[in-house]
């Protein structure tokens, strides 16, 4: 393989540091939510997880098999709220500069003909973008039953947080 140009190499660190990011955040929401008592909700964070994993994944294979070594340069904090639809409206922000990532590395990678990135960058957007979805309807299926408020109703000095 050619030379690998240094924009694709710097987008692929970044997407690596925005997925490992949402490793860290989903996997801190499953725990938290598991300490509210909403066992489904932690599932449900527990899989988004594990599929964040395999992004991360995908573009360390994909940054070996260019030889380069994979780097993700910063980790986002994990951001935190007082009840399930809040955390929801954090993931959807991570999950909204995911894909204007990727939207922007289709584009280039279309331009300047690196298909194997393209493939990847493609891939990963189809499915960061499916995320986005299942958010969004998961947020508006909680306002009908109150979920957002169900903790609330509680002790909210007893909830755990940070």
């Amino acid at each position: 393989m050619g030379a690998v140009h240094p924009r694709v190499l710097g987008t692929l660190g970044r997407a690596l540091s925005l997925e490992l990011s949402a490793v860290q955040q989903y996997m801190t929401q499953a725990s938290l939510l598991e300490l509210w008592g909403d066992a489904d909700a932690a599932e449900r964070f527990r899989r988004e997880t594990v599929e964040e994993m395999r992004h991360a994944e995908r573009l360390v294979q994909h940054m070996l098999s260019l030889g380069a070594a994979p780097a993700a340069s910063q980790l986002r904090p994990v951001t935190h709220a007082q009840d399930l639809a809040g955390l929801l409206r954090h993931n959807l922000v991570l999950e909204q500069d995911l894909i204007v990532l990727y939207a922007g590395a289709v584009r280039f990678t279309l331009l300047i003909d690196d298909r194997p990135s393209c493939e990847l960058f493609s891939t990963l957007l189809d499915e960061e973008e499916h995320h986005l979805r299942d958010l969004n309807v998961w947020l508006a299926d909680l306002a009908p039953r109150g979920h957002a408020n169900a903790h609330a109703e509680r002790d909210p000095h007893a909830r755990a947080t940070f």
